[in-house]
């Protein structure tokens, strides 16, 4: 049976989830104007089959992933969404059913969060899939939270729990076993699906100096967050917020808990707050539904950060983060 074309399926599959200015897909490009007196903030991420998922999750997991990731980032920005666009290079065996269900989860993830789509491309990638994926977001203009704008002093804090989605994977790929089933199953929610945290937005514009959001994991994203800047930061493992599946998957390992310290996909908030915003901060945070944690300080010092351990020992990693290179 003959797959439809590019036209077709566009119509089919992809206008039905655009917003206003797209122009139903229909034209080659769409307008956007943010709300009077606010700046729009602009990211992108990609994500692609055998590195950043399995071609064999589920089509609609990978587009709640493509979009969430990138929600993410507005999200560590202080940014509400306001549409986004999307490249899509399928391989040479891609089928109209995974395009449905993909199509599907996306219009799924899109009208929760309220993040329309704009427009795109669809292409043939002569190799594996890849879904590419720029998101717009707004700010109060001047409002957008910087990465590396943290001062000495600063409270060290992050949202939900870490190393879910590094958990996840480690037990999806096996080098990592649990015969905890219920702890199975939520590890692996975590990396399929990612909860961008855009409920925090706004607190982060009132309350943080910096902030990111944390993709290649905790340790060496903070890491990032103080290059260059003459800051250090020191934090405490035993602070680190951790979900009762991933502690029933630790135990007392120190090689699973280094996987939850230093692997990627959490897509939780890591910021800086100054001390005395803290108690608003975190307080406003669990009356918008996620949970925020201190876990240590920025210091002045050009040092990288010190992950301490129970015993107040400073923990050492082989690598602090994934890296594509």
């Amino acid at each position: 049976m003959a797959r439809a074309g590019e036209d077709a399926l566009i119509a089919r599959y992809f206008a039905p989830l655009s917003g206003p200015g797209a122009e139903g897909l229909r034209d080659d490009a769409a307008s956007l104007t943010p709300s009077p007196g606010h700046d729009l903030v602009v990211t992108t991420d990609a994500v692609v089959a055998g590195v950043h998922y399995f071609p064999d999750d589920p089509p609609g997991s990978i587009a709640i992933k493509a979009l969430g990731v990138n929600l993410s980032d507005l999200a560590a920005k202080g940014a509400s969404p306001r549409g986004f666009l999307l490249t899509l290079a399928l391989p040479d065996d891609w089928t109209e059913a995974w395009l449905c269900a993909f199509a599907e989860g996306l219009g799924t993830a899109s009208r929760h969060h309220a993040c329309p789509l704009l427009g795109g491309d669809t292409v043939r990638s002569g190799g594996p899939a890849l879904i590419g994926i720029t998101a717009f977001g707004e700010v109060p203009a001047g409002c957008m939270v910087r990465r590396q704008t943290a001062w000495a002093g600063d409270r060290l804090c992050v949202s939900g729990t870490i190393g879910d989605a590094a958990l996840g994977l480690a037990l999806r790929l096996s080098t990592v076993t649990t015969p905890d089933a219920v702890a199975l199953d939520a590890l692996r929610d975590r990396y399929l699906h990612p909860r961008p945290r855009l409920s925090l937005a706004p607190l982060l514009r009132r309350h943080a100096r910096a902030a990111m959001d944390v993709s290649d994991g905790l340790v060496g994203d903070l890491t990032k967050m103080l290059a260059g800047t003459g800051l250090t930061a020191q934090i405490e493992a035993a602070r680190v917020p951790l979900s009762s599946a991933a502690r029933a998957v630790i135990g007392g390992d120190a090689g699973r808990l280094t996987i939850a310290l230093t692997g990627g996909d959490d897509y939780e908030i890591l910021c800086a707050v100054p001390p005395e915003r803290l108690a608003a901060f975190l307080h406003q945070a669990e009356q918008a539904g996620v949970r925020a944690t201190e876990i240590g300080s920025v210091e002045p010092g050009e040092a990288p950060p010190r992950v301490l351990d129970a015993t107040g020992a400073a923990m050492t990693f082989t690598a602090g983060s994934f890296s594509h290179f």
